[in-house]
């Protein structure tokens, strides 16, 4: 998972590095699997379904624009991005048949200060719950992590949505909340591989579903972003696979 980790990180630098104005996210997704493809490795949301859905993802990237929150679809309508806009890019990697999962947002061109504040802070977030991904400690740790530092930023956290375990699957157990109480919720142990990602909106915490199946939108139009990163929990502290 290490070295999947480390071939993710790739990916998504190059993916994010290519975002202008007037670009259309099904060029994203088209290089994410040359990119994948060249490294002899499997987009896992290709045709992936998960609890719930009435059909598969039908891309590699999930690519979410402004109030889309998730699951943003590149390849089934145009999807083009603009000046201002901010791109979520959430890549699953599956390497010598071990998953990882990681996600970023990056402002397309120059963005307003409430935006990059979104993107600080969502950041800083995701940071802050790693910090707490230890051995002996509990899910609920980090969930209280994320939302004090959003909650303190005026921001809120994207309602019903969360990280989870990874690895031989896209979604495992545990259950990854980015709300919670220290203490509580499931042990983290040795050996345990979580996804962190705290999804954060400019305004209310609502979410709503899409004609599409996938997508999720914040529910009162404000901007959202999402990072992630693939996290394993040593006897020592813990490893960001996906740097």
């Amino acid at each position: 998972m290490h070295e999947g980790g480390r071939r993710h990180a790739e990916i998504l630098r190059a993916l994010s590095e290519m975002i202008t104005p007037g670009m259309s996210a099904l060029v994203l997704e088209e290089e994410a699997l040359r990119l994948i493809k060249a490294g002899g490795d499997k987009p896992a949301h290709l045709n992936y379904t998960p609890h719930g859905a009435i059909r598969p993802f039908p891309a590699a990237l999930c690519i979410s624009v402004n109030d889309e929150i998730v699951h943003g679809i590149p390849n089934e309508k145009e999807k083009i991005f603009n000046q201002g806009d901010i791109v979520s890019i959430d890549l699953s990697l599956t390497h010598k048949g071990l998953i990882t999962d990681s996600a970023i947002t990056v402002p397309v061109g120059a963005i307003d200060d409430e935006s990059r504040k979104l993107l600080d802070v969502t950041k800083k977030a995701l940071l802050a719950g790693i910090e707490k991904a230890l051995s002996g400690g509990y899910t609920g740790d980090i969930g209280e992590a994320i939302s004090d530092v959003v909650e303190a930023s005026g921001f809120s956290i994207a309602e019903d949505l969360a990280g989870h375990g990874v690895g031989f699957n896209i979604h495992e157990e545990p259950f990854v909340p980015n709300f919670g109480r220290a203490g509580e919720g499931d042990k983290l142990v040795p050996g345990m591989v979580i996804a962190i990602e705290p999804m954060v909106n400019v305004g209310g915490g609502e979410i709503m579903d899409t004609n599409d199946g996938y997508t999720i939108k914040t529910k009162d139009g404000s901007r959202s972003a999402h990072f992630e990163h693939t996290v394993a929990i040593t006897e020592k502290g813990n490893i960001i696979l996906t740097l």
